[in-house]
């Protein structure tokens, strides 16, 4: 189902300022990469702290709770649905958050704005499971996404992925392994486990009250 268009959108994105960067607006062929649209991270956060980087934010609780709790840190936080990405814009100027930056667009076009070997670390929290096997390239997860955030992640960098849903997870696991990823820290039920320091997301909220087991791993490349 269609998501119905929040009112007044455009005049709310617009009052996000350069809190929003929109991928997706100018560059619609995103195997079109030129060097004029890749970012220089240090230059729009004002500093050289390590860049980390959320893919799917919705509304902006995580990134906006980690980024308060790691003001050493600069985020990155896509989201590819407007009406949720001026939700989570809006919240990180109402709490006066510098260190997060918003992209829109979908992580297909993240190499024509993201330089190489600069991120240090991805979060893919309640990603979409597209469980019908003919969507399987548009999981965040699939191998075609995974090549991408190796080539903009730094050789040290982590993905970690949060998920209710125990079939993308095993599938995760799968295209982590045969793109050349490592995996550690695994847990099968996150919130009856000894992780400390998680942060929650809206999703997850709603899932733990319901009783539902969180999966959870963290991905390196080999």
């Amino acid at each position: 189902m269609r998501m119905r268009r929040k009112k007044h959108l455009e005049q709310r994105l617009e009052a996000c300022g350069d809190k929003i960067i929109f991928m997706d607006r100018e560059n619609r062929d995103f195997s079109v990469k030129t060097s004029d649209s890749i970012l220089n991270l240090n230059a729009l956060f004002k500093n050289d702290n390590p860049v980390h980087m959320e893919i799917g934010c919705g509304k902006g609780r995580f990134v906006c709770d980690i980024a308060r709790q790691n003001p050493g840190i600069n985020y990155l936080a896509v989201e590819k649905a407007s009406n949720v990405i001026v939700d989570a814009a809006q919240k990180a100027i109402e709490l006066d958050i510098p260190n997060i930056i918003f992209l829109r667009g979908g992580a297909e076009y993240l190499e024509s704005y993201i330089p190489a070997n600069s991120i240090g670390r991805i979060y893919l929290n309640f990603s979409c499971p597209f469980p019908k096997k003919s969507y399987a390239s548009h999981r965040l997860t699939h191998r075609g996404f995974l090549e991408i955030y190796k080539r903009i992640m730094k050789k040290d960098a982590e993905i970690h992925q949060k998920t209710d849903n125990m079939q993308l997870f095993e599938f995760s696991i799968e295209e982590f392994s045969h793109s050349g990823f490592g995996i550690k820290n695994v847990s099968l039920d996150l919130h009856n486990s000894d992780f400390e320091g998680n942060i929650m997301t809206e999703y997850e909220t709603r899932f733990h009250e319901l009783g539902q087991p969180i999966y959870r791993l963290e991905a390196e490349i080999l």
